[in-house]
């Protein structure tokens, strides 16, 4: 399986887990809004029970008052209550539940108020408006009253409507008490399932993250090992990946990689034997002629020297002076193809008497002196190489140097991991444009009639350097000298 649908798929069910998380916690949210509206419709029927029974007593209040006293003002008492009664009972009936046991207790109530007013508060009422007509009303009417004492047991209903509204007062809040236990419940519930799939969603993911991790972590260990192994020159390296996914195709890639680099370093390797082949065959072929050509006119010069004309003599120095120049490039070419063609060999060398002995084996232009500054390291390292470095940038700056007298100055500067060594001189100096032509092969800043250079010095310095990953830097100015530095491990 690929990687992308693994982490997709491991996505995918950490979603689903998230999801029931939430579907959870919006049906909990759900109950949670169903008990807060059952709440506020429960304080509602409880509120109006307490206004209806207020209601009770205001009518009862009312309709003593009007019987004792015949005022008006306590029929509209009593008026205003039943209206508001008539209306809570219906609004009672909307806010109760069909199917609730409230909804008979509630019938009940309203029949018990319907009974009583008009069994007795209505026959009363209408009574005491007759007798405020007549002079022996009030004697009839209070043998009215007495007689519906008997015959309503008056005192018997209000307490049945207390007993109704306790009963119905003491229900809602009882209910109210069930769903908030349940409801408490429910959110104990939820929190603990939430919790729960959290963790397990977590730990999943983490095992997931924990196990690609693991998977693509040790594979691209082994890539990184193999490229580092391709670097240090073992082209043959193959990556085993039976796995079908994003890295096995990084793998097969490598692996042809390797591959094609074998086979262009194989390939390489065999041109540059061809090469070098070829410039030694040259070499050796060239050099035959020219020597041929040099004792021809040596043999010329020797002989016939007061034969020959003035002319005829210079054209046999400047033949000369090219042969020589020939032969100097074909002993360039040859060095320059040497270089790290040999096994270095690991030495204690110590920079101070490496520069006595090329003193030694070089050639000094009178009053062109080569010094050295302050100490010099002795280092463990590959001498022949940085004698031919150090020898060429030497020699450079003696064969250009331009003036009756001079100096040649070899110092150093530790770099930490590498020493920087400076060969630096008074000579004519070199233009800054000029900075990166020196280092090509074969390229002077001189004319070749008027200046005897190969061009190949510096060449073979860059080349050393580039091979061990050292760098080499030069400044100067017209007229004031150069300094060329470059770097040179401490420890090879």
């Amino acid at each position: 399986m690929k990687i992308s649908h693994l982490i997709f798929l491991a996505f995918f069910f950490i979603i689903i887990l998230f999801s029931a998380t939430t579907v959870i916690n919006f049906k909990q949210w759900e109950r949670v809004q169903e008990h807060t509206e059952y709440v506020s419709t429960s304080g509602a029927v409880v509120r109006n029970g307490t206004r209806f029974q207020r209601n009770i007593l205001n009518m009862v209040s009312g309709l003593r008052g009007y019987l004792l006293t015949g005022e008006t003002y306590f029929l509209q008492v009593y008026d205003s209550a039943t209206l508001e009664n008539s209306a809570i009972l219906d609004e009672l009936s909307h806010l109760i539940a069909a199917d609730s046991p409230q909804q008979l207790r509630l019938k009940k109530i309203e029949e018990l108020h319907e009974k009583w007013i008009n069994e007795f508060a209505n026959p009363l009422k209408n009574a005491r408006a007759v007798a405020a007509k007549t002079d022996n009303g009030v004697v009839a009417f209070n043998r009215f009253y007495r007689g519906k004492l008997v015959e309503v047991d008056e005192e018997g209903i209000h307490k049945q409507l207390q007993s109704m509204f306790r009963e119905f007062t003491n229900y809602e809040y009882d209910i109210r008490e069930d769903r908030k236990v349940e409801l408490a419940a429910s959110v104990k519930r939820t929190r603990r399932i939430s919790l729960i799939l959290t963790i397990v969603s977590v730990l999943i993911g983490l095992a997931i993250v924990g196990f690609l991790i693991q998977r693509i972590r040790r594979r691209i260990h082994t890539m990184v090992n193999m490229s580092n192994t391709i670097a240090a020159g073992n082209y043959s390296i193959q990556i085993e990946d039976s796995n079908k996914d994003e890295l096995s195709e990084l793998a097969h890639s490598l692996n042809h990689m390797a591959q094609v680099l074998a086979e262009n370093f194989s390939l390489l390797k065999q041109k540059n034997n061809e090469l070098d082949q070829f410039a030694h065959i040259v070499s050796h072929d060239l050099k035959a002629p020219l020597r041929g050509i040099d004792n021809v006119i040596s043999w010329i010069d020797e002989d016939h020297s007061e034969e020959l004309p003035p002319k005829v003599k210079d054209y046999l120095q400047l033949i000369k002076g090219r042969v020589t120049r020939s032969e100097n490039l074909i002993q360039g070419i040859l060095s320059y193809a040497r270089v790290d063609k040999e096994t270095a060999t690991m030495e204690e060398v110590d920079i101070s008497k490496m520069i006595e002995e090329i003193k030694g084996n070089m050639e000094v232009k009178p009053g062109v002196e080569v010094v050295t500054q302050g100490s010099l390291p002795v280092l463990r390292t590959e001498a022949v190489p940085l004698m031919q470095v150090f020898s060429n940038l030497i020699s450079n700056a003696i064969k250009y140097h331009n003036q009756a007298t001079g100096q040649v100055k070899i110092y150093c500067q530790d770099e930490g991991a590498r020493f920087r060594f400076f060969v630096e001189d008074d000579g004519p100096g070199i233009a800054q444009n000029h900075f990166n032509k020196i280092f090509v092969i074969f390229q002077t800043l001189h004319e070749r009639d008027s200046f005897e250079s190969t061009g190949v010095g510096l060449a073979i310095v860059k080349k050393i350097l580039d091979a061990r990953k050292e760098t080499i830097q030069v400044s100067s100015e017209l007229g004031k000298g150069s300094v060329f530095s470059f770097t040179w491990a401490k420890n090879k």
